[in-house]
């Protein structure tokens, strides 16, 4: 079989205006994909130069590809199943920094360039000293954008018109200033003159941005029927589902020279991202998080297994339109929807969602993404809410790691581990709760001292133990 590639397909010439760091599933499968989609619709007009920041190797199978690969969607879609294929035409060239550093500098020559967009990982954003300069590659990607923004900043001599429009997809809060403070930090470590700090701060656009869509990879368990049906082969294809958003937080000039909204895609242009961040960590995070401990009790292991189940999915429906949504403090409507859209990717055909994985790390999710709403709850109705509350107990009977004679997979620090076996050899449940719930190192505080919870959990727990 013939592998994809330009020979094969022709492509259109577009100016490169987007320089994308990181190659990954996720970046092809999000951003490269929404800028075909608005090539396609007529509203953007522009290609991507994409930089490897972490790979060393010399093989290179987008190179050998031509920086050609498709799009699959799979999965439901306003109740109907979806698969869909994309060709990705829109990127133009890959560098690998390590390699051709060189080359990789010149792409900041490009005077089409406008946009940059990145996903590093959580920990990419950061600040290394033992980046001494800028005539060297930096270990942080913060470092090597830093590099190629002074030499742009040179190049052109400081031209106002040749900033930038940074698109950070990290999922860290506030991650546009999170970047631009790291590289203010290189510019005053390594010494750069103050006109190019200037520069930074008052010629370039740095937003922070919230993303959103599940993309598994590589689809290979169906690689082969894939490849039959396209009539090439493609090692870089990549699976996601059909659902996507993001939130950019920024000047109206933003909107007005990246209007992806225009193509139909899921994007927001927002003053403040707060409101929609929370939305994501208490619906979707949430969601997740306070199912994933009682479903696993009940003997359920996959995600869509959870939902499809009567008694689970029942569960989660009133979790999160009875007890999550009325604590937050944005339009009904709109949360609804988050919630539909939520539920609806939760019963994905295509995805294989374990509920051991989702569980890593159960008590520091819990603390950020369930306790929030259930406190709040309890401060709007005076009453503690009954599926957060059976969530609760679930959480701290699922860290006991055995239940009615089955071992539970709890994969967490080993020290909290520890604890939790001790708090679990106490006489009773009430000295077990009572216990757990005065870890201010798991919830942030003292849980105690709110009237009834020691009590509501206790009674929850216990049912979970007898029934």
């Amino acid at each position: 079989m013939q592998l994809l590639s330009k020979t094969n397909h022709s492509t259109p010439q577009r100016p490169v205006k987007i320089l994308q760091f990181g190659n990954g599933n996720f970046l092809r499968g999000f951003t490269d994909w929404m800028i075909e989609k608005s090539n396609e619709a007529n509203v953007f007009d522009g290609d991507i130069h994409i930089v490897q920041v972490h790979s060393r190797s010399g093989s290179n199978p987008m190179k050998d590809q031509d920086c050609l690969f498709h799009v699959i969607e799979q999965g439901l879609k306003n109740g109907e199943l979806v698969q869909e294929t994309t060709l990705v035409k829109c990127v133009a060239e890959i560098t690998n920094v390590f390699e051709e550093y060189e080359e990789y500098l010149k792409i900041g020559e490009n005077p089409d360039l406008r946009f940059m967009v990145s996903n590093t990982t959580e920990a990419g954003i950061a600040f290394d000293q033992t980046d001494h300069s800028a005539e060297s590659i930096s270990k942080t990607f913060p470092g090597k954008l830093t590099a190629l923004l002074y030499h742009r900043f040179k190049t052109f001599k400081g031209d106002a018109s040749k900033g930038l429009i940074f698109l950070p997809c990290e999922l860290i809060e506030a991650n546009g200033e999170a970047l631009k403070e790291c590289i203010q930090k290189y510019i005053s470590f390594w010494k750069l003159p103050a006109e190019f700090s200037e520069w930074i701060d008052w010629k370039n656009i740095f937003c922070n941005t919230l993303v959103d869509r599940i993309v598994p990879g590589f689809p290979k368990g169906s690689i082969d029927e894939i490849q039959e049906n396209l009539g090439y082969k493609d090692d870089m294809a990549v699976m996601v589902e059909p659902y996507h958003f993001w939130a950019i937080e920024g000047a109206e000039t933003v909107k007005e020279e990246f209007p992806l909204d225009k193509a139909g895609l899921n994007v927001k242009f927002v003053d403040n991202l707060a409101p929609f961040r929370t939305q994501k960590v208490r619906i979707l995070n949430g969601g997740h998080t306070s199912m994933v401990p009682y479903a696993y009790l009940k003997g359920l292991r996959t995600v869509r297994e959870a939902v499809e189940n009567p008694e689970i999915g029942a569960f989660l429906k009133a979790a999160i339109y009875e007890e999550i949504i009325p604590t937050l403090d944005m339009p009904q409507e709109e949360l609804e929807q988050f919630a539909n859209d939520v539920l609806e990717r939760f019963a994905n055909p295509f995805i294989v969602h374990e509920l051991k994985s989702i569980a890593l790390n159960s008590i520091s999710k819990f603390k950020v993404r369930v306790l929030p709403s259930l406190l709040a709850y309890y401060e709007l109705k005076k009453e503690w809410p009954e599926k957060l509350i059976l969530s609760f107990a679930a959480l701290l009977v699922f860290y006991k790691g055995n239940y009615k004679g089955v071992e539970i997979p709890v994969n967490d620090n080993p020290t909290l581990m520890t604890e939790f076996k001790s708090a679990w050899a106490l006489d009773s449940t009430k000295e077990v709760v009572d216990k757990l719930l005065s870890e201010r190192g798991y919830w942030g505080g003292d849980l105690r001292g709110y009237e009834g919870l020691v009590e509501a959990v206790t009674e929850a727990v216990d049912q979970l133990l007898i029934s």
